[in-house]
């Protein structure tokens, strides 16, 4: 069996160069994350708080974390000291929150927004006019310890790959919206985080540059 860090290896062998890969280690154990970490893997996707912070506690303080779930506004004080990137800001009563507790920490956070184009209606995020809309309104900008890097999204968990390309594509069209009505000036606002371990290679046909891998590298969920 192949661990961790020959996987990642092969994965980035196939990846185009501006395309980052954040290992997502979410109900893995830290000598998973140390053996992908031997191999030079530095990103790493979490999103239980809880499990996060006993993790950041013991690896190498080198390491990015990216909060990739659902974060719940009481919880973001225990992550803004060190969290890198937090990828699912679904509300606008979340950025602020985030905002508050970057600024105890002297830190500008960094975020992205998290777009719904899934069908399955359990999934978080703004729909796609939503998004539009809040960036327009613009009440972010008035936040100076966050910083919006780009979009987050996920794509319906179907086989039908007609389905999770347009929804991909859909994604990659409100980016370059955005990007060129309101961020053409913010060199920071570049990230497009989708494609996960069975759609990555249709995410980065459709404009992904960093992909979210975890089944595929430290195989099923130990709970």
């Amino acid at each position: 069996m192949k661990s961790p860090k020959e996987i990642i290896s092969e994965i980035k062998q196939t990846l185009p160069p501006d395309i980052k890969l954040v290992a997502v280690s979410k109900f893995h154990p830290a000598s998973m994350i140390e053996d992908a970490y031997a191999g030079g893997q530095r990103l790493f996707g979490e999103n239980h708080v809880q499990e996060l912070q006993q993790k950041h506690e013991v690896l190498p303080k080198d390491i990015e974390w990216h909060f990739i779930g659902h974060l719940q506004t009481n919880k973001v004080k225990y992550i803004a000291e060190y969290v890198h990137l937090i990828h699912a800001v679904d509300t606008h009563k979340l950025l602020v929150e985030i905002n508050k507790q970057a600024e105890k920490h002297n830190r500008v956070i960094d975020c992205l927004l998290q777009l719904h184009v899934a069908q399955e209606e359990t999934k978080f995020g703004f729909a796609p006019q939503e998004l539009l809309d809040y960036v327009e309104q613009g009440e972010w900008r008035a936040l100076k310890n966050v910083r919006l890097c780009g979009l987050m999204c996920m794509a319906s968990n179907v086989d039908d790959k007609k389905q999770i390309a347009s929804e991909f594509e859909q994604a990659n069209t409100i980016f370059n919206k955005l990007k060129s009505e309101y961020f053409n000036n913010e060199d920071c606002f570049a990230i497009r985080s989708w494609g996960m371990s069975d759609d990555y290679p249709i995410a980065i046909e459709y404009g992904s540059n960093m992909i979210r891998v975890g089944s595929k590298i430290f195989g099923p969920r130990v709970y």
